[in-house]
């Protein structure tokens, strides 16, 4: 192409205005905020925490995930095949440890895990970002999380869970609620029977475990009426 072309293409440019818009363009921040584990979480707090305007437990303790590199697909994950997998155990005392931050555990010779005590900034705990946050690997994955519950009077309650996908869930060491299949996480999707927990000290307990995706859960207690029972506190020992 001769050089007169090029001139009345920059000269046709010229007249529609067409680099009028690059010092604008110039003024644009086009960096790309990748997220990162404070958008989702912060160091829990000395002091007890409480329950969200919604009931929603937020202050958890969070082992780091267990690697299931043989999940390829959520399909499997039945009840028949969740209450095996769930039965497992990794570690000593993995059913009983109210952990500390920072204590790891050992499942073998090469593999030790640290728990993690934080307060999610959402009503809904993302494992996934929990993960990707400390720079692991997040899917194919099985994850534990742990909280202390101090009830001020008896009460009877139902405990209401969503989560992305498969999980079981703890009350002193007693099974409240399974959600099976390959879900995502919906407000209230599973709901236990009554609950009676007296005065004191409880330990709730969950697991989730997913393949592909992402990963995160919900937790609440609902009073006789339906309505989110938010009159106690919550720590992490």
């Amino acid at each position: 192409m001769s050089m007169t072309f090029f001139r009345r293409l920059f000269v046709s440019a010229l007249s529609l205005g067409l680099f009028a818009a690059l010092p604008a363009l110039a003024q644009l921040d086009l960096s790309y905020h990748k997220p990162v584990l404070e958008d989702y979480f912060a160091p829990a707090g000395v002091a007890p925490a409480t329950p969200d305007a919604d009931g929603f437990i937020r202050r958890w303790s969070l082992l780091e995930p267990i690697a299931k590199p043989e999940i390829r697909t959520n399909a499997i994950f039945d009840d028949s095949y969740l209450n095996d997998e769930f039965a497992k155990i990794h570690f000593p005392d993995q059913m009983t440890i109210v952990p500390k931050d920072g204590q790891k555990v050992k499942l073998d010779k090469k593999t030790k895990l640290a728990w993690h005590c934080y307060d999610s900034k959402r009503y809904n705990v993302k494992l996934y970002r929990f993960a990707t946050g400390l720079g692991l690997h997040p899917t194919e994955a099985l994850y534990l999380a742990v909280t202390v519950l101090n009830i001020p009077e008896d009460v009877t309650v139902r405990l209401s869970v969503g989560s992305n996908s498969g999980s079981k869930w703890w009350i002193d060491g007693e099974e409240a609620l399974l959600l099976s299949g390959d879900r995502r996480m919906v407000v209230d999707d599973c709901v236990s029977r009554r609950i009676t927990l007296k005065a004191g000290r409880h330990v709730l307990r969950g697991a989730v475990i997913n393949g592909p995706g992402m990963s995160d859960f919900c937790v609440r207690f609902l009073d006789g009426a339906g309505r989110p029972y938010t009159n106690f506190t919550v720590t992490n020992q």
